[in-house]
């Protein structure tokens, strides 16, 4: 029997490189007979075929048609048919339920619309509040927007029921110095600050805007349909103001006033104008833009300064009885006026 004889290590990774040496030799005389033989198999080309065949037809990408069965929102199926992407889920909060949106109808409402009419808050916090799902409509949770109500549905905000206001409308003389907004952290003196709480209590808006040293009609409320009618620039409501400049106004200004001039927002023609009390420097101008500072523009334009505006119609309504920053609330004939259109 032979005896065993035990390695060392050294003996052992001598006796391992003999053996990877012996391999390697093994591998290379095989990549050289392969390399010597012309009858091979020949390697396979990166752009697909053999390297030696250059006889096949290849197609440029400028052949193919662009964006090649696509569809905008579609897919192709393997059959050749189209089909309509699938749509993404979007998941509800737990313990929220969707009301059925109603048809627009005159009895119905959007949700942050009738919360904010009832003196709550804005329209955009009304929307925060619907998502945070602290409003409910006839005992159901909703968080989704745009929801219609009835008006005489239940709505509660934490638990409190909500009650629509009812619409007000009121007019104003407005005075100088009084800017038209509801909050301006900035402003010492405001037009909302001139109307009582006790008299008015429901939320009401101004509807357009006269600027901090204008003077005249200001129309108030809560209506957003008719405030939309009156402020939208597509239906240019009449308006006839009175003008102090701070020097007489050449006629030749005064013919290209009426004749239109190009301002840097566009093209404006006053449709009506003319001296008062015998004054070349007081005027009276009418027109139907909604423009910021229209007036103004147009005599600045020229090289003239205006002294006093003041806004003695608007939308059929004048400021008749009423000293400066007084109000009062329209009768139902002028709201009929009002609704209706039925003034110049």
């Amino acid at each position: 029997m032979r005896p065993r004889v035990k390695r060392g290590p050294a003996a052992r990774s001598k006796g391992t490189a003999g053996n990877e040496n012996r391999r390697f030799e093994g591998e290379r005389s095989n990549f050289n007979r392969h390399s010597e033989d012309t009858n091979a198999r020949p390697r396979r080309s990166f752009r697909g075929g053999n390297a030696e065949d250059n006889s096949r037809p290849r197609r440029s990408f400028r052949d193919r048609k662009p964006f090649e069965g696509r569809e905008r929102g579609r897919r192709v199926n393997p059959d050749g048919d189209y089909a309509v992407a699938p749509k993404v889920k979007v998941r509800k909060p737990q313990g929220s339920k969707s009301v059925t949106k109603q048809p627009s109808s005159p009895d119905t409402i959007r949700l942050n619309r009738f919360i904010a009419n009832s003196g709550v808050c804005s329209r955009r916090e009304a929307d925060e509040y619907i998502s945070a799902g602290v409003v409910t409509v006839n005992g159901e949770v909703v968080t989704e927007l745009g929801v219609k109500v009835h008006r005489d549905d239940d709505v509660r905000f934490n638990g409190e029921r909500l009650k629509g206001e009812k619409k007000v409308y009121i007019i104003m003389n407005k005075p100088k110095d009084f800017v038209t907004t509801t909050s301006d952290p900035h402003a010492e003196k405001s037009v909302m600050d001139l109307i009582s709480k006790e008299m008015c209590p429901e939320r009401v808006f101004p509807v357009g805007r006269l600027d901090k040293s204008t003077t005249g009609v200001l129309l108030f409320t809560n209506d957003g349909a008719l405030t939309e009618t009156l402020t939208h620039p597509s239906y240019e409501r009449k308006k006839i103001y009175q003008v102090v400049l701070d020097k007489n106004l050449k006629k030749s200004d005064f013919e290209k006033i009426l004749s239109g001039i190009e301002l840097e927002d566009g093209f404006i023609a006053a449709d009506a104008l003319s001296y008062l009390e015998e004054k070349e420097d007081h005027l009276g101008i009418e027109i139907h833009s909604g423009r910021n500072r229209i007036v103004r523009r147009i005599f600045e334009s020229f090289g003239y300064s205006v002294k006093r505006l003041d806004r003695v119609y608007f939308a059929g309504l004048t400021k008749k009885d009423l000293r400066r920053g007084q109000w009062r609330f329209l009768t139902e004939r002028e709201i009929g006026i009002l609704k209706m259109g039925s003034y110049e």
